[in-house]
């Protein structure tokens, strides 16, 4: 390789001197601009801020109260309200910016609300401002959870919680992330909603999206404590109306589907409770063609007692309309409501015999309802369950309406005449239902053939039971149905031969039914004593009885009536 000619060496020379002077040039303004950019304001930390990356130090007085709240704890805890003192102390923890402090508080209270009897009073619920807005998770999950405990326990009052403002902070800890501070916030909402004052209170502070917001939450805990709230808020007309508005129909109707059977149960029930109200049937039911009444009727399957009771609840308020009968009687649920009724749980026989109650009103129902299993199913429940009122009044009152001619065949030869007739004998049928029992056999002694059917029940106890409610007047419509039910059966000899151990009491009730105001009395004993006095016995009796001067004033009084009326008529014709 040869040497650089004078030329080129001097040119290079030159390339070396100026790079030199720039690269001096560069650096100092690479200086120049770090110091212009460290001395600017924008990354000047204040004092707030720099707290927040490092462990807040201890404050003096904080290190001080800490040590003589932990020296109360350990000496002289005994699980009852703070004093002056130790109050002031823990609302020193409470307040203070450090989150160590601030969960020794929340501890307390949470080991305070697990065995505390008393009541906390509004200066030891103060604390809970600081608590609930803590940037501290852990303090936020504890103070949170403590508060419920203590609302469960009735250790607070649950007005006082939203006088004191404490309802807002609860509410925005919904908006957190963390599931377990939302699963207690909701259980606080859901508890606090129990009162009917503090409904309004949690949908005026707008409670109601975020409830809604989180009952579709992954996490079953959250989900389940967002749905009772919302099915406590459903207890208030008004707050219907919002959650409607809202979008809750289809969020319950959807959570009817849902693995968890309390999330299934709260939704059911608060799905019932709307369908309370007509006005929300025609929103509730556009949900897909048929969707809800399908999802309900499924849920009669349910295993879980509870829910499959709520769902007749939900179809029988929703049972208002002949189409929306229609609908549930075509979705097959009959042999489901018979397998109901014989369940073992109470509330499962109530709420499925109330459901076919409503479906019985309807005459274009009544065909498909009147099957023997249906019909004995009722027999053997008034023969089972005298004492339970709802089951032995609904019964009473299905049968009646299944009382057609069409229909009369089938009933005979069912259980319920036998069912009606010993459960009228029962000493444990309650007052109100017994009516509805008579008020049956009433209608069903009306008909040609029933009367005579009814024969192989009628004995000594069971007439004596029937001469005795028709002499009962101060019950108006079971003495009336009871003197029917006599009426119509007196054509047969089995029966007047058991009456005439009864006379007496016979004249009396009929005398008083002769001097009713109401003429279809008066008009049911002078039928009654036309039928006695085809017996011979009976004939003599009234005759010997002053029933004939009641009956000659009655006549008397029936003539001049007739009189008056015809002069009526005449000056109206003239």
């Amino acid at each position: 390789m040869g040497q650089l000619c004078g030329k080129c060496m001097k040119l290079l020379q030159d390339f070396v001197s100026f790079v030199k002077r720039m690269s001096s040039s560069l650096v100092q303004r690479i200086k120049e601009c770090l110091v212009m950019i460290s001395e600017c304001s924008c990354l000047k930390r204040n004092g707030s801020e720099a707290r927040q990356l490092y462990q807040p130090v201890l404050q003096p007085h904080e290190k001080e109260t800490a040590q003589e709240f932990l020296q109360h704890i350990e000496t002289g805890f005994e699980l009852s309200l703070l004093g002056k003192n130790s109050l002031e102390a823990l609302r020193t923890l409470a307040f203070s910016e450090n989150p160590g402090l601030q969960q020794s508080a929340a501890l307390y209270y949470l080991h305070l609300s697990q065995h505390l009897i008393s009541q906390l009073t509004e200066e030891h619920l103060e604390p809970y401002y600081a608590l609930l807005q803590s940037s501290d998770v852990e303090v936020q999950q504890m103070s949170s959870l403590s508060l419920v405990n203590f609302l469960l326990e009735g250790n607070i009052n649950r007005d006082l919680v939203v006088q004191m403002g404490l309802l807002e902070l609860i509410l925005e800890l919904l908006e957190l992330g963390d599931s377990t501070v939302q699963c207690n916030s909701c259980a606080c909402i859901m508890t606090l909603a129990a009162s009917e004052s503090n409904q309004e209170a949690i949908t005026s502070a707008g409670g109601v999206i975020p409830l809604l917001a989180l009952a579709n939450s992954y996490d079953p805990r959250v989900q389940q404590n967002a749905v009772g709230a919302i099915l406590n808020l459903t207890q208030s007309e008004w707050i219907q109306q919002v959650l409607c508005r809202e979008g809750a129909l289809p969020v319950l109707t959807l959570l009817l589907e849902s693995p968890d059977s309390e999330v299934q149960y709260y939704s059911c029930t608060a799905l019932s409770n709307l369908a309370a109200n007509s006005h929300h049937h025609e929103a509730m039911l556009r949900t897909g063609e048929g969707f809800l009444l399908r999802t309900l009727i499924s849920l009669l399957f349910s295993s879980v007692e509870k829910v499959s009771s709520q769902a007749c609840v939900c179809l029988r308020n929703l049972a208002v309309s002949v189409h929306i009968q229609a609908d549930i009687i075509a979705m097959d649920v009959l042999p489901q409501l018979l397998s109901l009724l014989a369940s073992s749980s109470t509330d499962v026989q109530r709420a499925s015999i109330a459901l076919l109650w409503k479906l019985s009103q309807h005459p274009g129902n009544q065909d498909t309802l009147t099957c023997g299993e249906m019909l004995n199913t009722l027999g053997k429940l008034l023969l089972t369950h005298k004492a339970d009122p709802v089951l032995v009044g609904h019964a009473a009152c299905i049968i009646k309406n299944l009382i057609l001619p069409q229909n009369m065949q089938r009933i005979m030869e069912s259980s319920c005449f036998e069912g009606l007739c010993y459960t009228i004998l029962s000493p444990d049928v309650q007052e109100e239902p017994l009516h509805y029992v008579i008020a049956c056999l009433a209608e069903l002694a009306k008909h040609e053939g029933s009367a005579f059917h009814m024969l192989q029940w009628m004995d000594e106890s069971l007439i004596k039971c029937l001469v005795k409610l028709a002499g009962q007047l101060q019950h108006t419509e079971p003495s009336f149905q009871a003197a029917s039910i006599i009426q119509h059966a007196i054509c047969h000899e089995k029966v007047r031969s058991l009456l005439k151990c009864h006379i007496k009491d016979i004249q009396c009730y009929i005398m008083n039914f002769l001097t009713h105001q109401e003429i279809r009395f008066q008009q049911l004993g002078i039928s009654t004593i036309c039928k006695l006095q085809e017996d011979p016995e009976f004939s003599s009796a009234i005759r010997q009885s002053q029933l004939m001067e009641h009956l000659e004033r009655v006549h008397q009084q029936t003539e001049e009536t007739q009189k008056l009326l015809r002069v009526v008529i005449n000056h109206m014709d003239i």
